[in-house]
């Protein structure tokens, strides 16, 4: 479905929109751009990577190998909590340099041995080294202090075989689709609201789906009161009450996205996701895969 859609897409843009698409953004999902990179020529259009998912690759990679190789799970080894940390950083060095693609290459692979950096062996040979660095042993270095690393970082037989992985991820052929910085967030974004009108679960007809894809448009542009200029438009007349429910409805949807959006939250989010990681290996490890893209 979504490659036929995307081909579709593209195809009817120089008649419909008198212009060429010259690039689209994936999650990785290669199928649906080899069917439009030629749509105008040969290698017409180039595909970028949104970068949400690309720094989701490193937790996924990390995870995988640990799986597949014996002895790297354990204590002060590839723990799940450890695995998130590289994949942070990873996501915070692309956002930080984005459109200077030597700078992040350095600065993914500077996060890498700064996650793996221990009291006794330090690797913050690449960290920045300035008065605005990120790196807290460099900043302790500047200041004349010693710095004692919070994790126990991971012994060099694992690290050897880690690094051979997360390394495939700094490849310059993969971080130049993401000098963009752009992500799917807004298009993710857009699914919830559609899916919270006409859920997945619930097969309609094309009018109920064409319908509500209609509605969650005028919502995702305009709030709730987007609807009020289509009542407008038909000559319903609206009353007090309906324009005081709509506007409390998109009152309370800003407080909730404010909520969201404080640090609090956010690291509730993490410990919630580190969590439910945790619980989804143990399951996998009890019961085998049940599920996997493409696999059944």
């Amino acid at each position: 479905m979504e490659t036929v859609g995307v081909y579709r897409i593209f195809e009817r843009s120089e008649a419909n929109r008198s212009l060429r698409y010259t690039s689209s953004y994936g999650d990785g999902d290669s199928k649906a751009f080899n069917n439009v990179k030629d749509i105008y020529g040969y290698d017409s259009v180039v595909k970028y990577e949104c970068i949400g998912h690309v720094q989701k690759r490193v937790g996924s990679r990390l995870r995988k190998l640990k799986k597949s190789t014996k002895g790297l799970g354990g204590k002060n080894k590839l723990t799940d909590k450890f695995m998130d940390t590289p994949q942070n950083y990873f996501g915070i060095a692309i956002r930080s340099n984005v459109g200077n693609l030597s700078n992040m290459q350095t600065a993914v692979i500077a996060a890498f041995f700064h996650c793996c950096s221990t009291d006794k062996k330090p690797m913050h040979g690449q960290c920045p080294s300035g008065s605005d660095t990120w790196c807290k042993y460099q900043k302790a270095k500047q200041e004349g202090k010693l710095y004692k690393h919070r994790t126990a970082g991971l012994p060099n037989a694992i690290l050897n075989t880690v690094k051979t992985t997360y390394m495939d991820l700094c490849d310059q052929s993969l971080l130049e689709k993401c000098l963009h910085g752009k992500t799917q967030n807004a298009n993710e974004s857009f699914n919830g609201v559609l899916w919270s009108i006409i859920p997945k679960e619930t097969f309609v007809e094309r009018l109920t789906l064409q319908f509500g894809a209609f509605l969650a448009v005028l919502q995702f542009n305009d709030g709730s009161k987007g609807i009020l200029s289509v009542l407008e438009y038909l000559h319903i007349l609206m009353g007090y009450f309906i324009l005081k429910g709509f506007s409390k409805v998109d009152d309370e949807r800003i407080v909730d996205s404010e909520r969201h959006s404080l640090p609090t939250t956010k690291n509730k989010r993490k410990k919630l996701r580190g969590l439910k990681k945790r619980n989804c290996a143990l399951s996998e490890k009890k019961e085998g895969v049940t599920y996997k893209s493409g696999e059944f």
